[in-house]
């Protein structure tokens, strides 16, 4: 079902996209005077979306140590059908959208003393759709922008597991429970659809989800010390999302190839002391600087399976997660826009953070500890980043331009670990003082990159512009350094396949015709789908098992630009 709904999603963007490419290139067969043109009236479209996402789980041993929320990274794509009416400048509207999700999230559950083995849970949403009531206005010199708040029913589909962690060599329980259910929730949200043509709009939307969830059995596990076998109970799951979306919409009744408002040329150039224009028929690039402040996170899965097993290799014997790492970066960006609407864009970055925290759990260890969980502060962080792509503008005019693109993302992040504090298991105490630097951690990222970019202009100098973008395949390399040890080792650390997401978007104030300053939110998500990692010494690396990496980092950016054409 999750494959058709993108499917779905993807053709008929890719049907718009094809309606709309055509429309630049195709004389207008009837003209539509701007003033009797108006939102009301059906329309059909497609959107891509992306966002972040989380599955609560309840504990049933008792109030948690850590743990019970899944983080689950959504990448959308979907369409939409829905009815507009207009009253002067209120527009008020129905929509049905659906979209196939990729997604998927690991955490601790169910940790509610140190003394009892934990669980692995794991949260893979796939299906999201709703039925939402819509109120806009139109404003703009001629009504074409609209804003609207929305709101209504929605439903998800959610399956994953509940998995015990390792449970000793004596003990090899390791049950674990699946869940797969569809609930309905609620949704609200706000967005801005601009009418780009009689027949095509597109719009940026944000929207917030929040489902309840079943009771799912929870497996038997083990409690030592003392040795107990605790039965098996219930759990009850929830989740929410914030999710951003660009879409396109073809509303009904107009011609799909007229390609401009009354005699307007789709290429018109301002006349002399006219407002800035987001769009020019010849050359032109724009380029400035940006301030993103941020936070991160990276999540480290070691297995407790070994090369080879055929066992489940979610069971876990170790989990190292790093949070909190809030921190700034400086980027410059720029985009190079040729006259046939083919474009080319870019960011690089580097930044720093020293705050942040990484939680260290062990299970099972030694035979006797059933479940350790340290925790040591970061310091000395640093991150660089930068993508890469090449589009085209299917849609373009004197305001707006909405395009596809192909391209590459690559981000590094290493920090320290400093002191230990041992916060489950009292028989394992951390014996490092709080300054004391027990570790360092470096990850590095490298994705494809595919997308859709929309820009238009929302009155004479307010400009909105925004990017989704899927990432079908990562690589990550990475090393560990541990530093407590009688002997100095490092973890050597790969992985490969799963995917990722990426999504901005900036309003931005045109001061003059050339400079801008906007502000924005970003956020990038990648995750891996296998992966090893290697123990390594001054006798050589050996194999240690399966591992899976995920990383996040998200935040808002303030921004300052200059257009050359």
């Amino acid at each position: 079902m999750r494959s058709g709904l993108l499917f779905w999603g993807a053709t008929t963007i890719a049907l718009v996209a094809c309606g709309a490419a055509n429309s630049a290139d195709l004389e207008p067969a009837v003209q539509l005077p701007s003033a009797v043109w108006g939102w009301s009236g059906g329309y059909i479209g497609g959107h891509l979306g992306g966002g972040y996402g989380r599955t609560s789980v309840s504990n049933s041993y008792g109030p948690s140590i850590y743990g019970d929320v899944v983080d689950t990274p959504v990448f959308l794509a979907g369409g939409q059908i829905g009815y507009n009416w207009q009253k002067n400048s209120w527009v008020f509207g129905l929509e049905l959208d659906a979209s196939g999700a990729v997604s998927h999230g690991t955490s601790t559950c169910l940790a509610a003393s140190g003394f009892v083995v934990s669980a692995n849970c794991k949260a893979s949403p796939n299906v999201i759709a709703s039925g939402t009531g819509r109120v806009g206005y139109a404003f703009g010199p001629q009504g074409h922008t609209l804003a609207y708040v929305k709101g209504g029913v929605a439903w998800q589909n959610n399956q994953g597991d509940v998995l015990n962690n390792h449970e000793f060599d004596r003990w090899p329980l390791q049950e674990k429970t699946h869940f797969a259910y569809g609930r309905v929730g609620g949704i609200i949200g706000l967005g801005v659809e601009q009418a780009l043509t009689p027949a095509w709009s597109v719009k940026a939307e944000y929207d917030y989800l929040h489902f309840g969830g079943p009771r799912v059995e929870t497996p038997p596990t083990v409690q030592f010390p003392p040795f107990a076998i605790l039965p098996a109970n219930t759990t009850s799951l929830s989740s929410n999302y914030h999710i951003a979306k660009i879409g396109l919409n073809y509303h009904f009744g107009a011609n799909p190839w007229t390609a401009q408002w009354g005699d307007a040329p789709l290429y018109a150039k301002a006349p002399a002391g006219a407002p800035p224009i987001a769009y020019t028929p010849g050359w032109s690039f724009e380029g400035g600087t940006r301030l993103w402040l941020s936070r991160g996170r990276f999540q480290w899965d070691h297995s407790a399976v070994p090369y080879g097993s055929l066992e489940d290799p979610s069971i876990l014997i170790s989990r190292l997660t790093y949070h909190g790492l809030d921190g700034f970066s400086g980027e410059l960006f720029g985009r190079l826009d040729s006259p046939w609407g083919a474009f080319l864009k870019s960011n690089i970055g580097t930044g720093c953070f020293n705050k942040g925290k990484i939680n260290n759990e062990d299970w099972g260890i030694w035979e006797y500890l059933s479940y350790v969980n340290n925790v040591s502060g970061q310091a000395n962080g640093r991150f660089t980043y930068y993508t890469a792509d090449l589009g085209y503008d299917f849609l373009r005019g004197a305001t707006y331009k909405v395009g596809g693109f192909m391209g590459w993302t690559y981000y590094a992040q290493s920090s320290d670990s400093i002191g230990c504090m041992q916060i489950a298991n009292p028989m394992f105490p951390c014996p490092a003082a709080a300054d004391q630097i027990i570790g360092s951690q470096d990850t590095q990222w490298n994705a494809p990159r595919i997308g859709l970019s929309a820009e238009t202009m929302l009155t004479e100098r307010w400009r909105l512009s925004s990017d989704v973008a899927y990432l079908p395949w990562t690589d990550f390399k990475g090393r560990d350094h541990h530093l407590l040890r009688p002997e100095t080792t490092f973890t050597e650390q790969h992985g490969n396949g799963g995917g990722g997401v990426q999504v901005e978007g900036v309003l931005s104030y045109l001061i003059t015709k050339n400079i801008s300053v906007g502000v924005g939110g970003r956020y990038w998500a990648m995750w891996t789908k296998r992966g090893g990692e290697s123990e390594c010494s001054s006798s050589g690396c050996v194999p240690t098992g399966f591992a899976k990496y995920s990383m996040e980092r998200w935040g808002t950016f303030f921004q300052a630009s200059y257009k050359f054409d």
